[in-house]
């Protein structure tokens, strides 16, 4: 039934309004819905307050509802818009306003048997390095020593990963990382602790290193169809990138509550092939009849990952790409909200 529901969901039309969009980015596909039927115990949700989480805690809690699971999810952020608070609040889920950044409030919360760890500091990371180094190394470690009987997924990002040509279809996870800017050399630092800490108290890890998941108000596409539209010219010098459907991303991490291991493993997460800029930008501009302004050639290498092996652990994609490009020129044309938060996925310096 789920998962029925979700390629009709999938199918259709572009949602009409937030609510709709944010039903179809929390809808489970029927993997998620079985696996959580094995779970039980009690999650916590950690930076639910983010771009993906209200959406991930949703999918997370209506898959306990759908399969019967004896699992408990607590969702925890600052919660510093309390419209969201109260949003999450009337979907179900319990919540839980903390500062991750004070160990005194991060020794209050409950104990849980899973965690997933969605906190980090990437835009504005050059202009506040503090702040990035603290969240994403220092919370870590917080939660470590808090949860040492939990399991732990926690996001990394394929920024760890050095450029590469497209020709190689992106790094794979033995593959040497090799940092740019204060943001990445702070997701490496996130890493090491949770690997740090996963051997010194053998707490079952899993570092998820996902590249651009992307919905109709932010993300890759988003940010071309913006331009596209607008008739600005499309800058082709960063040729190539990832993304993934946010609803695709939220059922894939939710499956990795079941794969943390000792010693930590990293495992990437991202859309099944690194995508042309100026084809997708040719693509959106052939759905609206704008003739296309390109600048640049695309340079020799671009931060692309490989996931399609990891799809047999984490599932298959739903979204297609000609679905998520004509939904983002819909919902644009529409009026549809955006979050304003540009991907900047051109910034080859690291910069954010």
């Amino acid at each position: 039934m789920a998962d029925a529901n979700l390629t009709e969901l999938l199918s259709g039309d572009c949602p009409q309004s937030v609510e709709q969009l944010e039903y179809i980015l929390s809808t489970p596909p029927a993997d998620v819905v079985e696996m959580f039927s094995r779970l039980e115990g009690h999650l916590l949700l950690l930076g639910a307050a983010g771009k993906m989480g209200p959406t991930m805690a949703r999918m997370a809690q209506r898959a306990i509802v759908e399969s019967g699971s004896k699992m408990r999810l607590t969702a925890v952020s600052r919660f510093s818009d309390p419209s969201l608070h109260d949003r999450m609040q009337e979907w179900g889920i319990e919540t839980i306003a903390c500062d991750l950044l004070q160990p005194r409030l991060v020794a209050t919360l409950p104990d849980c048997t899973h965690l997933i760890n969605l906190t980090g500091f990437k835009f504005g990371a050059s202009a506040n390095p503090t702040l990035t180094w603290a969240t994403n190394c220092d919370i870590p470690a917080t939660l470590c020593r808090r949860f040492p009987e939990s399991k732990i997924v926690a996001f990394s990002t394929g920024n760890v990963y050095a450029m590469v040509a497209p020709t190689t279809g992106g790094s794979l996870e033995g593959d040497s990382l090799q940092p740019v800017g204060e943001y990445a050399m702070a997701a490496l630092g996130r890493e090491r602790l949770f690997q740090y800490y996963c051997e010194q108290l053998q707490i079952p890890t899993l570092l998820v290193r996902l590249n651009y998941a992307t919905e109709l108000r932010y993300g890759v596409l988003a940010d071309i169809a913006t331009s596209v539209l607008n008739d600005q010219s499309i800058d082709v010098t960063t040729g190539f990138v990832n993304v993934i459907w946010q609803g695709d991303a939220n059922a894939m991490t939710l499956r990795c509550l079941e794969l943390p291991t000792v010693p930590a493993r990293p495992i990437n997460l991202t859309g099944p092939v690194g995508l042309s800029v100026r084809s997708v930008a040719q693509q959106i501009a052939a759905l609206v009849g704008i003739t296309l302004e390109v600048t640049g050639t695309e340079r020799d290498t671009a931060l692309l990952s490989q996931a399609t092996h990891n799809y047999e652990l984490l599932g298959t994609p739903q979204m297609d790409l000609e679905t998520m490009l004509r939904w983002t020129v819909q919902w644009l044309q529409q009026g549809g909200t955006s979050l304003g938060k540009p991907t900047k996925f051109n910034a080859a310096d690291g910069k954010f």
